[in-house]
Formats: C-alpha cells, sequence, structure tokens
C-alpha cells in the first residue's frame, strides 16, 4: 500500500523539477541581469528552496495524516498544491517573459497563498502551521530581491 508521504513527497518532486524546463536562452538572460549588492547569499538558494519544499511537504503530511480524506483535508492539500505550482512557476514563466515584473508579481502571489494556507492550517495542526513559517521568511526577500532586480534592469521589467 502507498504511504500518504510518499504521494505528497512524489507530487512535491514531480513539480519540482518542473521548473527545470527553461531553455539556454532564458538563462543567458537572467545571468546577464544586474543584481543588488547585498545579494551575496545566491549560491545557497537551492538549499534554501530545497528546505521551503520539504518543509512544505511534512506539513502537507502533517495535515492529510490528522483527517485523511476529509473534505477539508482535500481543499487544504489543493491549497498546498496550489502553492507550489505558483512557486515553482516563478523561474520559467518569469524567464520565458523576460520580466522581472512579472516574478514580483508571482513572488508576491506565493506569499500571499502561503500566509492564507499558514492561517488555516494553524486550526488542524501547529505543527504544520509552523513548518510553513520558512516559506513565508524565503518568500518575501525573493519576492524583494526580483523587486529590486527590476529597478536595477528597468528594460527587464
Amino acid at each position: 500500500m502507498i504511504k500518504s508521504w510518499m504521494v505528497i513527497a512524489g507530487v512535491t518532486l514531480i513539480f519540482a523539477f518542473c521548473a527545470n524546463f527553461i531553455t539556454p536562452d532564458d538563462t543567458k538572460w537572467f545571468k546577464r541581469l544586474q543584481r543588488p549588492r547585498w545579494l551575496t547569499f545566491e549560491g545557497l538558494i537551492p538549499v534554501i528552496w530545497t528546505t521551503v519544499f520539504v518543509c512544505g511537504a511534512w506539513s502537507a503530511y502533517i495535515v492529510w495524516e490528522r483527517n485523511p480524506g476529509n473534505t477539508t483535508t482535500w481543499f487544504l492539500m489543493g491549497i498546498y498544491l496550489l502553492l507550489e505550482i505558483v512557486t515553482i512557476a516563478y523561474t520559467p514563466v518569469m524567464f520565458r517573459l523576460r520580466s522581472l515584473k512579472v516574478g514580483t508579481i508571482i513572488g508576491g502571489t506565493g506569499f500571499i497563498i502561503g500566509l492564507l494556507l499558514t492561517l488555516s492550517v494553524i486550526f488542524v495542526s501547529m505543527w504544520a502551521s509552523l513548518l510553513l513559517i520558512p516559506y513565508l521568511l524565503w518568500s518575501p526577500i525573493g519576492t524583494y530581491t526580483t523587486w529590486e532586480m527590476a529597478k536595477l534592469n528597468p528594460q527587464d521589467v
């Protein structure tokens, strides 16, 4: 029998790999952009996002295990999935459109969804809610960084 954590981890990984559908031209565009001087942690971003996704998947697992198959639980799983889709869409959509403004909007949208999910999940499990805090802390940093990059690269807004 397939365990719930396997399904949640599988869905998380499948959608995370979808972010890799970017072309070399998209990557060249992004690499040529000016960055804020304070952006010294760019090499840590993959590690940070991996941590955020693991915490999010763990949170979803806790919520599912509290009331498996319940209508409310299915709704919350849909919100977790929506949050992951919006979060994963940031890179390929921004790169494909070559628009830092679009990236900023996607990042802000993800934060709002993440905040609403965190507030909803708190009624199911405090631990599940706390596991979403890394997203709530990191998402605004990424969004702010993109916004700052848009100011440094006005031709790419």
